[in-house]
């Protein structure tokens, strides 16, 4: 992840540099513009062409850090790929490393905290200012911890997802609280509880620059919970449409909605104003084997069930799409017999 982002703010001071310079280009091009300006036709030349160049480097930038956020995207969801250091290093007490937990011991662990804390962990996440913050900690610190993190993490999605949305952001600001609060832990390499003051004093007295990188991580966090949601309510929405289609299923395993919609447009309009004799007669002007695959789809599916009483299961559909045809077949001949 440290590797991830320091190449994210190369490529992002490599843009802003670009910028500046065409910034500078195009203040001494306006200067020679002037009447009163010294300079000659050839340095304005150069200017343009230095300012074209720098176009071109500023947009290779930009793709470049374009790439580099759509891989942003697709990182593993935990607290170590949301936020990045934002502090200096001063001197604590140094905490000693600890065993690696294996992934059931930390989902243990994150479930009983949550058992235990869950009405304190988003009564933080409701808190807008940052001295109420600050307090609230310091009143409850061992909600600095991974844990709460994961926890408003969760939350901030399934906010998204039931499109609450103000009220994401409101929880993703904490989040990305928590996790500032965390990285300076374990750049400090110490317990998070033990430095959480120092991040509130950092960022309640920061400059234009630290505060514009607390935003654009919170930015960052909120479009990345966007295209989580998003993510989800897709195979949500697949999933149901799953079920309804095996709940819809024929007695020979088809979709009637799929039979319905491959029909001819003619054989359509009999299901749909349910005339028994025009579907006969729209079947009588049929080929024999086309019309004989679609009744048999029909029966599949259980759009068109013969003779309802007495049908015993989807192996007999054969037979009684072949008699239903055979019958109209019939029907038709005698029709045309009768007529002189």
């Amino acid at each position: 992840m440290e590797q991830f982002q320091r190449e994210k703010e190369e490529l992002e001071r490599g843009c802003r540099e670009c910028k500046r310079k065409a910034a500078e280009c195009q203040k001494r091009m306006a200067e020679l513009e002037e009447p009163s300006a010294e300079g000659g036709r050839g340095e304005l030349q150069r200017l343009q062409t230095e300012v074209q160049q720098l176009r071109r480097e500023e947009k290779s930038w930009e793709k470049k850090l374009e790439e580099l956020r759509k891989k942003e995207k697709n990182m593993p969801w935990n607290v170590d790929t949301l936020s990045k250091d934002g502090f200096s290093k001063s001197v604590f007490n140094v905490r000693p490393e600890e065993g690696e937990e294996s992934e059931e011991q930390r989902e243990r662990k994150h479930k009983t905290f949550v058992e235990k804390y869950e009405k304190q962990i988003k009564h933080f996440g409701m808190l807008r200012r940052w001295d109420d913050s600050q307090k609230y900690l310091s009143d409850s610190p061992h909600l600095v911890c991974e844990e709460t993190a994961n926890y408003l993490v969760i939350w901030c999605i399934d906010l998204e997802v039931e499109e609450k949305h103000a009220l994401m952001e409101q929880v993703a600001h904490q989040t990305i609280v928590m996790q500032f609060i965390l990285e300076l832990a374990k750049s400090l390499k110490v317990d998070p509880r033990a430095c959480f003051r120092q991040f509130f004093t950092k960022i309640k007295t920061a400059d234009q620059q630290y505060m514009e990188g607390f935003t654009d991580e919170l930015e960052a966090f909120k479009e990345r919970v966007r295209g989580r949601a998003k993510v989800r309510i897709e195979k949500a929405m697949k999933e149901y449409e799953d079920e309804e289609r095996q709940k819809r299923l024929g007695p020979g395993g088809l979709d009637p909605v799929e039979v319905y919609e491959s029909l001819p447009s003619e054989l359509q309009k009999c299901f749909d104003v349910k005339d028994v004799q025009m579907l006969q007669d729209a079947i009588s002007k049929m080929e024999p084997a086309e019309a004989k695959y679609h009744m048999q789809r029909c029966i599949d599916s259980g759009l068109w069930v013969p003779n309802a009483k007495s049908a015993e299961g989807a192996e007999k559909g054969a037979e009684q799409a072949e008699a239903v045809y055979e019958e109209v077949k019939r029907e038709s001949g005698e029709e045309e017999k009768g007529n002189p």
